[in-house]
């Protein structure tokens, strides 16, 4: 079920994205659609990347290595 909701930007704004929208023969409220889904998830490559790191705390080269070593080919 769709939902409406009421956003307030400036004329100028809201017409350069509608003229946008048009040229990628899309609308705004199908753009926003996308937004708010890539919104949503976003939190979830933050998670993702904390979970691999977590994942991955076992690693231990076993030793610091100097700037050269780091920098090597």
């Amino acid at each position: 079920m769709l939902k409406n909701i009421t956003f307030s930007a400036e004329e100028k704004l809201i017409k350069k994205a509608r003229e946008k929208a048009q040229r990628e023969h899309t609308t705004l409220n199908e753009n926003f659609r996308k937004w708010l889904k890539r919104f949503i998830n976003s939190d979830k490559s933050n998670f993702n990347y904390a979970e691999l790191m977590l994942k991955l705390e076992y690693v231990n080269p076993g030793r610091k290595f100097n700037r050269e070593e780091l920098n090597e080919r």
